[in-house]
């Protein structure tokens, strides 16, 4: 039996590891991101922002702190203290039959999270594109 994407999911963040993002991302794979105007398409872009979110949220105050899991899709609810803001927020995550993520949707609160997190995955992004 192959691992559930969710159980992927998990140990990519706790190894801080996005290379295991190709493998686990279907080729037409979606990110919706609570500070970009349209969703992201295709494995490329959406490993793209997913890696650059590593960077951002990913610090030793990361948790998940509640699941909701079903036959296909999941909602992972985390929290993380960025720059002495606490950001709360979710990951709803969809997976086709195949074990493979087909989208990826952040949302985040508090307001001063959102512009935090839109300045921080902007430079991130800026920096990946130099």
């Amino acid at each position: 039996m192959t691992e559930h994407p969710i159980e992927v999911w998990h140990r990519l963040v706790q190894e801080r590891n996005p290379r295991g993002l190709e493998a686990l991302l279907d080729a037409d794979a979606v990110f919706v991101s609570p500070v970009t105007h349209t969703p992201q398409r295709g494995k490329k872009t959406s490993a793209m922002y997913l890696a650059a979110a590593f960077q951002v949220f990913f610090n030793p105050t990361f948790r998940y702190v509640r699941e909701i899991i079903g036959t296909t899709d999941a909602m992972l609810e985390f929290e993380t203290e960025i720059d002495g803001v606490l950001v709360n927020g979710v990951d709803i995550i969809k997976w086709n039959e195949g074990g493979r993520i087909v989208e990826f949707k952040v949302m985040l609160r508090p307001l001063k999270a959102i512009h935090l997190i839109h300045q921080r995955m902007a430079a991130m992004l800026q920096a990946g594109d130099d």
